[in-house]
């Protein structure tokens, strides 16, 4: 054999050996068949829709189909233990959020240890919730809203969708963090809290600002302030909480992408930049904001800050407000 041959033949064998290796073959072949983000919410709200305005964006540059899976049901329990026992290959995805958080406090025992059987990837984007108030209302702002709960304790009442959800735990850590009494109402889902609050049934509420959108530029319902730390770009006049004399407080929702535990750290990382190259693109953008979200992608190490920052506060809020656990 010639030198050539045999130098040429080495560095194959070499490649071989390189592509053989589990991290670099997994990342050099990946993807190379349909991605399945299972998301724990039926299909048409706003968790649903812009995890799919991202699923497209990222077909096209993976030139792999991404398909989403909707699988509700208990507090997004069934939709994350699907996930937790898939193959940590990157073609099984979950759709997280908050609520992955809520839950991880909310329940004694879940099937999986959310912060250990996962590996984030990236967030999607930011749901703001807004507080609102009944048009029969006193209140133009924030301020008035504590002043007149601390002039009138435990005559406030507060609309939320169900005991334990990020509306209602949101609601709870007002009241907690503004030191005031008030009556906080649980409603069977958002259009109940709609009613209540057109009904003057209820003197403010918090809910997702997706929702309420049309019912705030309608006028059957007024915009008090925004529960996160920054304006939406499509409300820029509507303050934050924070804004309006209650800076310590802050309750946002989010969503994102995780995989499997064990998914090679390659695949995270490619997964995470597709999900940052979808997310800044203006035409998503713009889809969000319609949808009442703000686009914001993160690192894979952020992204598990951000869950486990989460965990530790719903579960103080959680603990504070005595709601029992499932």
């Amino acid at each position: 054999m010639s030198m050539r041959n045999f130098l040429k033949r080495a560095a194959l064998l070499g490649m071989a050996a390189l592509f053989a290796l589990p991290g670099v073959a997994g990342a050099q072949a990946y993807p190379n068949k349909v991605i399945k983000i299972v998301v724990p919410f039926g299909p048409g709200g706003i968790a649903d829709l812009s995890v799919r305005v991202v699923a497209q964006k990222m077909a096209e540059s993976l030139k792999q189909p991404v398909i989403v899976d909707n699988r509700p049901g208990a507090g997004g329990i069934v939709a994350a233990d699907t996930v937790a026992k898939a193959a940590p290959d990157g073609y099984t995805l979950l759709l997280i959020s908050n609520g992955t958080a809520v839950s991880a406090g909310l329940f004694n025992k879940l099937p999986y240890n959310t912060l250990n059987d996962f590996a984030p990837i990236s967030t999607i984007g930011f749901f703001d919730l807004v507080v609102i108030a009944s048009k029969k209302a006193p209140f133009t702002n924030i301020g008035e809203v504590i002043k007149y709960a601390k002039d009138h304790p435990g005559k406030l009442n507060v609309g939320t969708i169900t005991r334990g959800s990020t509306q209602n735990l949101a609601a709870e850590l007002f009241t907690n963090t503004a030191g005031i009494q008030a009556v906080i109402i649980p409603y069977k889902g958002t259009p109940d809290v709609i009613t209540a609050a057109t009904a003057g049934d209820i003197d403010i509420g918090f809910e997702i600002l997706g929702p309420m959108l049309a019912q705030i530029k309608s006028g059957n319902v007024k915009a008090l302030a925004l529960t996160s730390s920054k304006r939406f770009p499509g409300l820029p006049d509507l303050p934050t909480v924070a804004e309006s004399g209650l800076p310590n407080y802050q309750a946002t929702s989010w969503n994102g992408l995780a995989a499997p535990a064990k998914t090679p750290k390659e695949i995270v990382d490619r997964l995470s930049k597709e999900v940052a190259a979808a997310v800044a693109q203006p035409d998503v953008k713009q889809r969000l904001i319609e949808l009442g979200v703000s686009a914001q992608s993160s690192t894979p190490d952020a992204t598990k800050n951000l869950l486990a920052s989460d965990i530790a506060k719903w579960s103080k809020v959680i603990e504070q407000a005595k709601i029992e656990k499932q």
